[in-house]
């Protein structure tokens, strides 16, 4: 399903440019939809857990963004499209799909799941920093515009899941989580053909910018997952590791989407219609490398 929207998305330029306009709020459905699947009270982690949690979340959503700004800035590349998507990729919550691709790349699920839902409510704080240095938000009044939204469309697209599955003991059933995943699926199938908008044009012209940017989302999102695994694996927390890589290399950039200036998230609509295919085709790729990195280090000498 997921592969097929991208393939739609593509080779159908018209619909992907009808679709665009609902990106955002298709973005929001699915943050709706997630927290209508999980229980987020109870999968919350305990209390002791969560220093780590924060820790992490701290870490992937604040130091890494703010190390790339940077680098970019000394590089002289802050302001180009590419720099902007790179930090941004950086400072976004974890994708809501995480868990589910975590699972298909055989982890286990649950650190994926608090981790999203940690760095999910911590979003509207941690990118207070980055938009605060980011050039393209401009004054401190339109970065807290920024941060106000995405807490305005975390907490009603949240809550309202949160309140629904609570209610509704359908939603808690086996068969009412299976139908929520069923309709998540689908509806990120759509959204990417939405996202996909800029892409098709771009690679019918053989556009170099494709290219170049294609290059180096791929390098940062399976570049992220490669080292977070070894470096988690190494440091024995190898039943993390999954979770841990999917997360670190797959963010929610397509949220942004209603913070960011009209003129910015139109231009960046390139980068993030091309970050989605390293994203969609994680399973397929990181499953069998994740294997073959285990066995190679579980063969090293200690």
């Amino acid at each position: 399903m997921l592969v097929l929207g991208l393939v739609v998305g593509i080779l159908a330029p018209r619909l992907a440019k009808e679709l665009a306009p609902f990106i955002f709020p298709m973005i929001v459905f699915l943050l709706f939809l997630s927290t209508l699947r999980v229980d987020v009270l109870r999968a919350f982690p305990a209390w002791a857990d969560v220093p780590g949690y924060l820790g992490i979340t701290l870490m992937m959503q604040v130091a890494l963004p703010m190390g790339a700004i940077g680098l970019l800035a000394v590089m002289g590349a802050l302001t180009s499209i590419l720099g902007i998507g790179m930090v941004l990729v950086l400072a976004a919550a974890p994708l809501t799909g995480s868990p589910g691709l975590t699972l298909m790349v055989g982890g286990d699920p649950a650190p994926a799941l608090r981790q999203l839902i940690i760095g999910t409510m911590l979003l509207p704080l941690t990118v207070l920093p980055v938009f605060w240095v980011m050039p393209v938000f401009g004054s401190p009044a339109v970065v807290a515009i920024a941060a106000a939204k995405l807490l305005g469309v975390i907490a009603v697209a949240g809550g309202l899941g949160l309140i629904l599955r609570r209610c509704f003991s359908f939603f808690q059933s086996f068969q009412g989580e299976r139908a929520v995943e069923g309709l998540i699926t689908v509806v990120m199938a759509v959204v990417v053909v939405g996202l996909m908008s800029a892409v098709g044009p771009a690679l019918l012209t053989a556009s170099p910018e494709l290219w170049r940017t294609l290059a180096v989302v791929f390098g940062l999102n399976f570049g992220a997952q490669i080292t977070i695994f070894l470096g988690v694996t190494r440091f024995g927390r190898a039943e993390a590791a999954p979770a841990l890589a999917v997360i670190g290399g797959n963010r929610n950039l397509a949220l942004f989407l209603g913070a960011l200036p009209a003129s910015t998230a139109s231009d960046l609509l390139l980068f993030i219609g091309c970050y989605q295919v390293p994203m969609y085709v994680t399973p397929l790729v990181m499953a069998p490398l994740m294997r073959l990195l285990k066995r190679r280090m579980s063969d090293m000498p200690s």
